[in-house]
């Protein structure tokens, strides 16, 4: 009967949810039915995903990641591109081999794939088609990682799968059995990948095992600090398509702990301890977002939390999770930069502060904001998840790695 009584419950909030599939959307949008019918899936998903996990069926987690399952591709060559699962270092990735003859050494690009550290892999079909058109239009190989996840693997696993993978790959023998040539490799991500390229790239800076340089980075909408989660951006839009502010809160708090208590903490906003207040001058929004951005908002001093959560979980105020904490000195290290950031995320603030301290630091930074577009627009590129903003952000980003790599 219980089970029964649950399947019943899942059934009046399918239901219930099925009123939620209206979402008012910008004016700026291009096409926002079509939006809003590509997003109704997520939305819902996101609704079961919590209804599940409150009857205590599954972790909130578990069923989002049956998003990732379904979205499965084998490993399938193509007239332009060959395409493997391998392991580098013991860790899955899945490769992009050019097959079109290169007059000498080839482009090579490490991408880093988005889903709050706890959802997402290589082998989805979005992923598979952005890594691959990256490959045939850059003559590039690409290598993609299929990194641990959370809540099964917490912080700093995620960020050593892919540093493990980006030193392996930089070393001169791989990198001439793949015909890259040293002086062109990059790394990319969106959202949490965003992050872990942004990370890696710092760290690499500190490696002196590590003789090859990047060239440049491509951070798309990514997140790049735990500190302050009600910056403008998490306000305005903690309501909008596909990364609403609580689901932030939960990938980030996921991310170190499965501990319910630093997402309350991080959910108020009251989870750094007072001994870490210097951090916070590197995420003063007041100081580093452009006028416009700042319209309507009044920058409010810091409230403090319990040292016991930093000291249990010190991972949120590690730059290696939060890029944003290096100091001036490191960036001023860092490669060619480039920074998409999209006005209707959660995550907007966090490109245009890291995009505002690079640029102060000496760095060439080209930071592209999109206008019309929501957090995760540039993974809608293949049918029947198809958008023009997709096609867009997609377009924008390899026509700057094209330039500049």
């Amino acid at each position: 009967a219980n089970m029964g009584a649950k399947l019943l419950c899942l059934f009046l909030t399918s239901a219930l949810l099925a009123y939620y599939l209206y979402t008012p959307m910008p004016e700026d949008f291009e096409e926002p039915w079509k939006t809003m019918l590509i997003l109704a899936p997520f939305k819902v998903m996101e609704h079961l995903s919590l209804v599940a996990e409150q009857l205590g069926l599954m972790h909130q987690m578990e069923v989002l990641m049956l998003i990732t399952a379904a979205e499965y591709v084998e490993p399938t060559s193509d007239e332009n591109v060959t395409v493997t699962d391998a392991e580098f270092s013991n860790i899955p990735v899945r490769l992009f081999v050019p097959r079109k003859a290169s007059d000498g050494l080839r482009r090579g690009l490490v991408y880093f794939h988005g889903g709050g550290w706890c959802l997402g892999h290589a082998g989805m079909k979005s992923y598979d088609r952005l890594t691959r058109w990256t490959a045939s239009r850059l003559n590039a190989v690409v290598v993609s990682v299929s990194y641990r996840l959370a809540p099964k693997h917490h912080f700093p696993a995620q960020f050593e799968d892919v540093y493990s993978v980006t030193k392996f790959f930089l070393q001169s023998h791989v990198l001439s059995q793949y015909g890259v040539d040293p002086a062109r490799v990059a790394v990319a991500g969106d959202s949490a990948g965003g992050n872990l390229a942004a990370a890696v790239v710092q760290q690499l800076l500190e490696d002196s095992e590590v003789k090859t340089k990047l060239k440049a980075q491509a951070l798309i909408y990514p997140a790049l600090q735990t500190l302050d989660l009600n910056l403008p951006s998490y306000q305005d839009n903690k309501n909008k398509p596909l990364l609403s502010k609580s689901l932030m809160v939960r990938f980030w708090s996921e991310y170190f702990t499965s501990d319910t208590s630093l997402r309350e903490a991080m959910a108020s906003n009251r989870h750094v301890p007072v001994e870490s207040s210097h951090l916070f001058q590197f995420v003063n929004w007041s100081l580093l977002l452009p006028e416009e951005v700042k319209k309507g908002h009044v920058y409010t001093s810091p409230v403090y939390g319990s040292s016991e959560l930093a000291r249990k979980y010190p991972g949120f105020l590690d730059p290696r999770a939060a890029p944003l904490l290096a100091s001036d000195a490191q960036l001023r290290r860092l490669p060619l930069t480039y920074i998409l950031t999209c006005e209707h995320d959660v995550l907007r603030d966090d490109g245009a502060m890291y995009a505002r301290r690079l640029q102060a630091a000496g760095v060439p930074v080209t930071h592209h904001h999109a206008m019309d577009a929501f957090h995760g627009a540039m993974m809608f590129v293949s049918s029947p998840f198809e958008l023009a903003v997709g096609h867009r952000l997609l377009n924008r980003y390899i026509e700057w790695l094209n330039e500049n790599l």
